[in-house]
């Protein structure tokens, strides 16, 4: 087996390899047709697609002159005003190789970039505009400043669908001679939230233990409970069997090497799934994002785990007595 990294082994090469953002690539596409395009914005969720997106998009455009005419900086390394003012401007004042009209600077996660780094860039890309397009890749659009902004087509990038990314982690299995089951396959996908590097990542990790990939492997090396013991331990705590949900709580901090802040994001994405009125789902989110706030400041996690079950065990009683929130 490789020891390269699959997330960089199978990232797409071309623009026609990218799956789950059509709009995003059918636009790419015409700016490698024309040869013409703005300064690009690439925002969205990790694990999306965004800087697969500007190689395949930079590779397309430049053919074989394409380690010449891109550069890729991250931005959360060299964030500083002196890498834009040195590196980022003399790669920039120099023309393009080939028949191409400019070259490409990328500048992955530029939400990290310092306000100064930020002013700095504002300038050299109206400066360099001739020779250079920029492309800024961060999760959070807001955090780059509005001059900059303007200056650049913004494509938003959203989570993968679960269709997809299973489909790409079978082909992968295949490729690595890994048996990847279908109860592992939905656990990774549970675990990974549409993020496809995470997906991957998990399956290479989950790989090592074994050449078959399964649920219990997945859980075990993410170190997340299983959602169906989650749900019982919810379910024990509303039909008012607190001391039960309790051993279930510490059944699952002490199998699964949780952190307080871990269980309680798993709390709150199971209340969704139980089979109970509405209103009472939005009462326990209410509860649950309380708790997540009491422990972000360092509250103690006995006592705030204990104290949420608590408040779902007292729902439970008010929901069979037939109360109505108050």
């Amino acid at each position: 087996m490789s020891e390269m990294m699959w997330t960089e082994k199978y990232r797409p090469r071309t623009l026609d390899e990218i799956v789950n953002q059509e709009e995003i690539v059918s636009r790419l596409k015409h700016f490698v047709k024309t040869k013409d395009f703005p300064h690009l914005l690439f925002a969205g969720p990790p694990g999306t697609g965004k800087t697969t997106a500007i190689l395949a998009f930079a590779r397309d455009l430049f053919g074989k002159y394409f380690e010449e005419n891109f550069l890729e900086l991250n931005a959360s390394d060299e964030r500083g005003i002196d890498i834009i003012r040195t590196r980022v401007k003399d790669f920039a004042r120099t023309r393009a190789i080939g028949d191409v009209p400019v070259k490409i600077i990328a500048l992955d996660e530029a939400d990290n970039m310092t306000a100064d780094a930020q002013q700095a860039l504002r300038r050299t890309m109206e400066k360099y505009t001739r020779t250079a397009r920029f492309c800024l890749i961060c999760n959070y659009s807001s955090k780059i400043i509005e001059p900059i902004q303007s200056r650049c087509a913004v494509f938003r990038f959203s989570p993968l669908k679960d269709e997809d990314i299973a489909k790409r982690l079978k082909w992968i299995a295949e490729q690595e001679d890994v048996n990847l089951t279908e109860d592992g396959v939905q656990a990774i996908l549970y675990v990974a939230e549409g993020d496809m590097r995470r997906a991957i990542n998990i399956l290479q990790a989950a790989s090592a233990l074994g050449t078959t990939v399964n649920s219990e492997t997945v859980y075990k090396v993410t170190g997340r409970a299983r959602p169906e013991e989650v749900r019982e331990m919810i379910n024990l705590a509303l039909s008012g069997k607190f001391i039960e949900a309790r051993k279930k709580l510490y059944e699952l901090l002490i199998t699964y090497g949780l952190s307080g802040s871990d269980i309680v994001r798993q709390i709150h994405r199971e209340i969704y799934n139980l089979n109970i009125p509405e209103e009472w789902k939005v009462k326990l989110a209410e509860y649950t994002g309380d708790i997540d706030f009491r422990l972000s400041e360092g509250a103690h996690e006995d006592i705030q785990l204990s104290a949420l079950l608590a408040h779902f065990a007292l729902a439970g009683t008010q929901m069979r007595k037939g109360d109505k929130i108050g």
